[in-house]
């Protein structure tokens, strides 16, 4: 896998800051790695990652997935960073989870899963669509994420295949985030089949339960685990995932 550039929102903790970590450490690390974040407070790891690493420009945009003002102001940037070569990679990493079940689940908290775990990814997606373009337009035949592609992280937990009777029933608590994958895994594919023509390969991928800050210290994978695996999986990715939800490595999920 040789990618050029890649955007990474959600990049200042979690499973976007490792991705950062390891991407910049591949044997044809990214030109660009651009690395969106809400809170400037929140910035040390990436900077610290920026000064250990000069193969790589990482670029440091702030921007909040549920302003379409400061996407389309990202967009900016990464446009005039890459040029004519175009976005070769968009991975939605950015996304929230609370812990309200039914009947306790609240309008609001819907609401803030929807903007940020369903809506967001899209918003991202659709303004970027251009740059992606123009990536896939480089290559005539087949997708990849060295074309052209928008990995969306998603989860199991989306799936209503995978939710049956006699799961843990502190799984039903994350109502919003469940709720929300869902539409997200929906969404995706109908982008994917509305825009197959146009060489860039859109996927939905599940980490697995990853111990971060949304995923808590009671989960079975370390960061380190879950997006090597990930970036494995990227580099089989071809147009018979176009569509899909897959976990970190490559299994398909029924949703």
């Amino acid at each position: 896998m040789e990618v050029r550039s890649v955007m990474i929102t959600g990049a200042n903790r979690g499973i976007g800051l490792e991705f950062v970590r390891q991407f910049v450490k591949l044997p044809n690390p990214p030109s660009f790695v651009f690395a969106t974040y809400r809170n400037e407070n929140t910035l040390q790891d990436l900077i610290d990652i920026q000064k250990k690493h000069d193969e790589t420009h990482i670029v440091l945009i702030k921007m909040d997935v549920s302003k379409k003002s400061e996407i389309e102001n990202a967009k900016k940037i990464v446009e005039e960073t890459v040029g004519e070569k175009g976005l070769n990679l968009l991975i939605n990493s950015a996304g929230i989870a609370t812990f309200l079940g039914f009947p306790e689940i609240t309008e609001e908290d819907m609401l803030f899963n929807f903007t940020i775990n369903t809506i967001g990814p899209v918003m991202v997606l659709q303004v970027m669509f251009p740059l992606l373009k123009i990536a896939a337009a480089q290559k005539t035949s087949g997708m990849s994420v060295s074309r052209a592609a928008a990995i969306n992280i998603s989860s199991t937990k989306g799936s209503l295949n995978e939710l049956i009777d006699g799961q843990p029933k502190d799984w039903l608590k994350v109502f919003g985030y469940r709720t929300s994958k869902a539409a997200l895994n929906m969404a995706m594919r109908v982008v994917a089949l509305t825009i197959k023509d146009q060489g860039i390969l859109v996927v939905n991928m599940c980490p697995g339960w990853v111990k971060t800050d949304m995923g808590t210290d009671q989960a079975t994978l370390e960061p380190s685990e879950s997006i090597s695996a990930m970036l494995k999986t990227f580099s089989n990715l071809n147009e018979s995932h176009h569509g899909t939800l897959l976990d970190r490595n490559g299994n398909t999920i029924p949703f």
